[in-house]
């Protein structure tokens, strides 16, 4: 089936105070806390493989539709706006080239607690939408919202390379560009029935080359904002099946967050194998709102 991949017109983000993100998403929640963390008895249970929360669900084999080419970032001076002097790093998840490069993204890399492969091919929807195709889309609606702030923005990848980049450079290029704030765009890839988002936040981890111990506090804060702001912007609900309905989920085991040195947070932004949630996240005009929300967040976070 197509897809429509042009962006709506965009808006400018909106700032929300931390309570009022979390009130955000205990009053959309059944309520927060009280659930079950994944591994527990009855909840799900952190996934082998790659550095984003996805299924080890096989990927439908039909011919995946082609991401679509984002323009270049403008060379024109940036607007000023409340985002002026702040730095963004955007992680679309996964590439579209993966699926071509098994043998590459499958090599362990050092993800500072042990090893992991390089990367995944990443989960798709049930008539072959793929995540890596709408991490792309989500991110450059993203970048385009956040550059009206006065933010600058970079992106750990654009489809412009063969694949990867893997889970340990993702990190490295939120880390060298000192950036004020990382997001890693996905979607997961659960059972159906399984609705929602969640926002997976590092947990302390120090070993290796791995430590969290500075970014905890502010991981957290910017996951709290953005998911408050996700409710808002998206009406969708937190995730009924990781979290215990707060939308938050803390991880030890990915990469990407181990590694980091700023800031920086995941986002599941839907289940892709749920009919329902699939209905969203293959809609152009709620994508737009799920950038929007994120936006949102980010901008919460960076004005304090």
């Amino acid at each position: 089936m197509p897809y429509d991949d042009s962006p709506p017109p965009t808006r400018r983000a909106r700032p929300l105070s931390v309570a009022a993100a979390l009130a955000a998403v205990c009053l959309t929640a059944a309520g927060c806390g009280g659930g079950q963390e994944p591994g527990e008895a009855g909840a799900a249970s952190p996934r082998p493989g790659g550095d984003a929360a996805t299924s080890t669900a096989p990927v439908p084999t039909g011919k995946q539709p082609e991401p679509t080419a984002s323009a270049s970032p403008s060379a024109k001076p940036l607007p000023k706006g409340p985002l002026t002097g702040r730095t963004v790093v955007i992680d679309p998840g996964h590439n579209p080239g993966n699926r071509d490069h098994t043998r590459e993204i499958n090599r362990q890399v050092d993800i500072g607690t042990g090893r992991k492969e390089c990367d995944t091919t990443g989960t798709a929807t049930n008539d072959g939408y793929a995540e890596a195709r709408f991490t792309l889309d989500v991110s450059h609606r993203l970048r385009a919202l956040l550059e009206a702030e006065g933010a600058r923005v970079r992106l750990t990848h654009d489809a412009d390379r063969p694949f990867g980049p893997c889970i340990d450079e993702r990190a490295r290029i939120g880390n060298e560009a000192k950036a004020d704030a990382v997001v890693s765009v996905h979607a997961d890839g659960s059972a159906v029935g399984n609705r929602g988002f969640h926002v997976i936040l590092p947990a302390g981890v120090k070993g290796g080359g791995a430590d969290t111990s500075k970014i905890v506090k502010s991981s957290a804060d910017l996951g709290a904002r953005i998911a408050g702001h996700f409710v808002r912007t998206t009406g969708s609900a937190p995730s009924n099946y990781i979290g215990g309905n707060t939308g938050l989920n803390t991880r030890d085991d990915l990469g990407g967050l181990n590694l980091s040195t700023v800031p920086k947070v995941f986002v599941e932004c839907g289940n892709m194998r749920d009919p329902k949630d699939a209905a969203l996240l293959t809609s152009a005009s709620w994508r737009q709102k799920a950038a929007q929300g994120l936006a949102d967040g980010v901008t919460s976070y960076l004005k304090g």
